[in-house]
């Protein structure tokens, strides 16, 4: 809304890449526009049968995931309804949920929003890794859900595998449940997939998985993911599900089917533009000696810089940049305990918004 206001600015801020929805894709929801007499009506509440089992398909070709379609698998108005829809089903007031941060801003709120209480854990300053020991050692008999992002936003680390297993060992022998955000799975540059908790033996029974499609297929305005969870807590996600959206719109559900079953070329070229743009930010941030430090990202489109040309909180720090340069940021303090001190930049943007943002911010701190 500020930035509204002032106007003329250069985004680093919002998670949305910068791609158009690949042609397939749109097509496909034109067609069935014209001939499908249900594409303006409501679907099923979990989703249109022939998308989740596609879903499902695509969960055990891809991450060894094995869902039913049918009692397993939702299609939700994006990967944050997929989310909240979780948090709410299993959160009562006064319950704990454990939150390595930094971590996505959203999570906080949802889980205030469910009457609960964040429990941050801090992950490794070093590197943004997990810290599995630490994690064990906030847990208590309040404890009920433990919710990562990988790979992650804002940091834009790829947990390392056997982290996960540790984790999700860790949440079997306690009895509480995992949240696996995987918005980012097919984003990673220097290291294959990470791994899905829930493809983990008998870890089904205590993972929910969330997945989207707004980043993977440039999707973000069209609305719609899915989550996958056992059973016996997908019944109770489905009456939050239903009051909270009845279900995905059907439009977005055809675009969704027509990008799992369409041609993955789109995914491999945003993939490339990515990590140059990744590049890009790495050459930009490290001729600024002394200004900002990061763990260079392997995931995601995110960096998370640690800025060294002020003492300011990383807000007024971010309100700064856009009042004065003109370039928007995310303050790192809005992603919990460790992000202060810190301003994430976003690559999803193009080469020239880069470069218009760096020149901006190194004009600015040289007048400063």
């Amino acid at each position: 809304m500020l930035a509204a206001r002032i106007g003329g600015c250069v985004s680093l801020g919002q998670g949305v890449p910068s791609f158009e929805t690949p042609a397939h894709i749109t097509e496909a929801v034109c067609q069935a526009l014209r001939d499908e007499p249900a594409s303006g009506k409501y679907s099923l509440q979990p989703g249109m049968r022939p998308l989740r089992q596609a879903i499902a398909e695509s969960l055990q070709r891809e991450k060894g995931i094995l869902a039913d379609p049918d009692s397993e698998i939702a299609v939700t108005v994006g990967a944050m309804e997929g989310l909240l829809t979780a948090i709410l089903a299993l959160v009562e007031r006064g319950d704990e949920v454990i939150l390595p941060a930094p971590t996505y801003a959203s999570y906080i709120e949802q889980v205030l929003l469910a009457g609960g209480k964040p429990v941050f854990v801090a992950l490794r300053t070093a590197d943004w890794s997990l810290d599995v020991d630490a994690v064990e050692k906030a847990i208590t008999n309040k404890t009920r859900l433990v919710i990562v992002c990988n790979p992650s936003n804002p940091t834009g680390v790829v947990f390392a595998d056997d982290d996960i297993r540790r984790l999700a060992e860790c949440v079997s022998k306690h009895g509480i449940y995992l949240i696996s955000d995987e918005t980012y799975d097919y984003l990673t540059y220097e290291s294959p997939v990470p791994i899905s908790p829930a493809s983990l033996p008998g870890m089904s029974e205590h993972v929910i998985s969330v997945f989207s499609f707004s980043k993977k297929y440039a999707m973000t305005g069209w609305r719609v993911g899915y989550i996958t969870a056992p059973r016996m807590l997908m019944d109770g996600m489905m009456k939050v599900h239903d009051v909270a959206a009845i279900c995905a719109p059907a439009p977005s559900q055809y675009a969704a089917l027509a990008a799992l079953t369409g041609s993955t070329e789109p995914i491999r070229q945003m993939r490339e533009a990515l990590n140059a743009r990744r590049k890009l930010c790495y050459r930009r941030l490290d001729t600024l000696t002394g200004v900002f430090d990061y763990v260079a990202p392997r995931g995601a489109f995110y960096i998370l810089a640690r800025y060294g040309f002020t003492d300011a909180p990383s807000r007024e720090t971010a309100v700064r940049l856009l009042n004065e340069a003109r370039v928007i940021t995310i303050p790192g303090g809005s992603f919990g305990p460790g992000g202060e001190g810190h301003l994430r930049l976003s690559y999803g943007g193009t080469e020239e918004e880069i470069e218009a943002a760096f020149d901006r911010i190194d004009a600015w701190l040289k007048q400063t």
